[in-house]
């Protein structure tokens, strides 16, 4: 079993950045793929960025590359996604989501959101 505990979202003006965190409890954290999606309003929940165990591996979605920057500490147990050159396309209730293979909107285990807020 893995608790998902976002932090770190806020309201920001376009251009700036955020960092959001995601903390796991429990012993296995290192053997689970991690994940971020978004979900803005009326529309359907969409993959942001992903990185493998071992954090070896890393993927994002096209509208984020190059802005956004998934990482992870193992020994912390957290997955933290970096967002740089915020607009407001970006404004979304932002997840966490963790699975024992290729995490995917079918993610065994999801944290509450964290709400970003992109002002133009």
């Amino acid at each position: 079993q893995v608790q998902l505990v976002e932090s770190g979202g806020g309201l920001v003006q376009a251009g700036g950045s955020l960092r959001l965190s995601c903390a796991a409890s429990g012993r296995t954290f290192n053997r689970y793929d991690m994940g971020w999606f978004r979900q803005a309003p009326g529309k359907e929940r969409e993959f942001v960025a992903a990185i493998s165990w071992s954090g070896g591996s890393t993927r994002y979605a096209g509208s984020v590359k190059g802005r956004f920057t998934i990482s992870r500490d193992n020994a912390k147990n957290t997955a933290d996604l970096q967002m740089n050159s915020l607009n407001p396309e970006d404004t979304a209730v932002y997840y966490c989501a963790a699975d024992p293979s290729r995490v995917s909107d079918t993610a065994r285990y999801w944290g509450q959101g964290t709400q970003v807020t992109v002002s133009s």
